[in-house]
């Protein structure tokens, strides 16, 4: 890339943030002389037809604002930054079925996306519309179409944003673009806490084509011309990539194409060279190990009282023992729970015995409000006393990352983890039983790294997928956790699109997968296969969204936090069946339960599914 200054922050801010770059409208009327554009939508997403190189080529394209289209505060409000609303991804996953329907009558048809956002839109009505439900049904729309696919990320590829429509079958990135988690002020602001510091924040994101290519998170790297304004030089470029692709596709098997997205999705996060690894056999993969008497755990920066001696205790035990606490002697007060003392928490002050607020599962029994809990909390809470057995309890990044993903800020991050969680990450997975009945389980952690989605977290949970099929088990999930790991990168990105694939095999094989949403369900697990379930349930007081309040505010978006918990939410269902055009597939959240009922209501359809089942088929005798 002679063209392009190696300073990766000169490359963000005069290339790939250049007002003056191309927008995909430009590169589309270059492109493409017969474009037929759909019904316009917002100036946000742009759809449309064209027949070219003997194909009707399907085009879905992000567009970020043009300098002339923000003379006013109303302009930037409709244009929205180029980041596409829920109703922008319902109108794509429409598109795709007008696609398939175009296949289904014989024509030769090809879709392509152009990607450039920086990331989805955060407001919150996107997200009462479900917004990460639609992100997630995308990516498994472009895991699974009958059509060859082609992205091209021709300027900035941002979070989930991006990734709703860049997993395709070739994957291109010109060589001044740039693709990360999230855009690099957000992750500087939460790997640093410092929004300027946005080259660490590149460099440790590898968001450069050249480095996603190593990666194999894109395919090939496209040459920018020299001026960044120049719309013929990106257009011919392009140009020749699309139709040599689209052609080379054209001429592939269906089945071929859909194999090979599954392999790669598969293989999202295995990078280190670890003989050990490699030769570790599928039986010791599967190898179950009982928990050790983990009963209680109490949250690492739980205030527990003791009137006796009128001061506060922060637990952090090891794998082996119990928490130990006096029954008669110690409390937490509603409301003023956290040695943090931040001043948020809410609640009705009530003294209520920590025996009785565990045995409550981490909820007051007095107003409700439930505090976030652990593994071990959610394990005691959904199955039965001393049912769960864990599998690969050992797994940690150290197996899966490639050492150059490895930054010394992150060796620090894990380390501190390590003495907030008994467990080596933030998915816990294993075998369990609930009411009698075998499930495979996978639980969030959120005591270490607040349950953020990394290498590890898609890998395991690939490994429970597997264990399922093999067990012919039903996967029961509890979800609790902060999105992506950005101290990983972009790989940490790719795990939604792995957890996906992981769902889409249960499918294939018929078996149920029931998703309970905890407090909180936000970021790249919801936005995957969290939002998946056959029958998803929720506590009331879940957070569930992509984009967490805290980052919205910051943005200047308005927040209501009781809009986005699953109270409300599953409000939405019967308006989802009388708008199921708009929705699709999406039925967002089933049933609601407090946390002691959950257990029974997921045995409730555990035995709805068992009941349905011919009896040669059954997943449990």
């Amino acid at each position: 890339m002679s063209n392009v200054p190696e300073d990766v922050v000169e490359l963000f801010r005069k290339r790939t943030r250049s007002p003056l770059r191309p927008r995909s409208s430009d590169l589309i009327q270059a492109i493409f002389p017969m474009f037929r554009q759909s019904k316009p939508h917002d100036g946000a997403l742009i759809l449309g037809e064209a027949e070219q190189w003997g194909r009707d080529v399907f085009i879905i394209a992000q567009q970020k604002p043009k300098p002339e289209n923000l003379r006013t505060r109303e302009d930037l409000a409709k244009l929205n930054h180029g980041m596409l609303t829920a109703s922008d991804h319902s109108a794509i996953h429409r598109f795709l079925r007008e696609a398939a329907a175009a296949r289904a009558r014989g024509r030769p048809v090809s879709i392509v996306t152009l990607i450039d956002t920086y990331g989805a839109d955060i407001s919150l009505e996107s997200a009462k519309d479900f917004q990460a439900f639609f992100i997630s049904h995308l990516i498994l729309d472009f895991l699974t179409i009958p059509i060859p696919t082609v992205s091209v990320i021709i300027g900035e590829g941002g979070s989930g944003g991006a990734l709703a429509i860049q997993m395709t079958d070739c994957r291109a990135q010109f060589d001044d673009a740039l693709y990360a988690t999230a855009p690099p002020e957000s992750l500087a602001a939460i790997i640093f806490r410092d929004a300027s510091k946005v080259r660490e924040a590149l460099i440790i994101s590898k968001s450069t084509a050249p480095e996603l290519k190593v990666l194999d998170i894109i395919d090939d790297v496209l040459p920018s011309p020299k001026s960044v304004s120049d719309v013929q030089g990106y257009a011919r470029v392009l140009e020749n990539y699309l139709e040599r692709t689209v052609k080379d596709l054209g001429r592939r098997k269906i089945a071929t194409l859909i194999n090979i997205r599954r392999s790669r999705a598969r293989a999202f996060g295995l990078y280190v060279q670890d003989s050990a690894l490699k030769s570790t056999s599928w039986a010791s993969l599967f190898r179950l190990k009982p928990l050790k008497n983990k009963v209680f755990q109490a949250p690492p920066d739980l205030k527990i009282i003791n009137p006796e001696s009128s001061g506060s205790i922060h637990s952090d035990e090891d794998w082996d023992r119990q928490v130990p606490f006096a029954p008669k002697g110690d409390y937490v007060r509603c409301g003023d729970m956290s040695l943090k003392n931040s001043g948020e928490e809410k609640g009705c002050g009530a003294l209520i015995p920590l025996s009785e607020f565990v045995a409550n599962h981490y909820v007051c029994p007095e107003c409700g409000r439930g505090r976030i809990m652990g593994a071990i909390g959610w394990i005691n809470c959904l199955t039965d006393q001393d049912s769960f057995r864990e599998m690969n309890r050992d797994l940690t990044v150290h197996h899966l990352l490639h050492p150059n993903l490895l930054t010394e800020d992150y060796k620090n991050f894990i380390k501190k983890q390590d003495q907030k969680s008994s467990f080596h990450e933030a998915l816990v997975t294993g075998e369990a039983t609930i009411h009698g009945q075998p499930v495979a389980l996978a639980v969030s952690e959120f005591y270490y790294a607040g349950g953020t989605m990394g290498v590890v977290f898609g890998e395991k949970f690939h490994r429970l997928s597997e264990y399922a099929i093999s067990k012919n088990l039903p996967l029961v999930s509890l979800c609790c956790s902060g999105g992506a790991r950005v101290l990983e990168g972009t790989p940490a990105l790719m795990q939604m699109t792995k957890s996906i694939n992981s769902v889409t095999r249960l499918k294939r094989f018929g078996l149920p997968f029931i998703s309970v949403l905890g407090d909180p369900s936000t970021g790249g697990a919801i936005a995957s296969y969290a939002a998946l379930g056959d029958v998803i349930l929720a506590e009331p007081q879940a957070l569930v969204i992509f984009t967490g309040p805290r980052v919205m505010a910051a943005r200047g978006f308005p927040v209501n936090e009781d809009d986005v918990r699953a109270g409300a939410l599953s409000k939405n269902l019967f308006r989802i069946y009388d708008n199921l055009e708009f929705f699709g597939n999406i039925r967002g959240i089933h049933e609601i339960a407090e946390r002691k009922n959950l257990k029974g209501v997921i045995f409730k359809y555990l035995e709805f599914y068992r009941a349905t089942q011919p009896a040669s088929n059954r997943y449990w005798k």
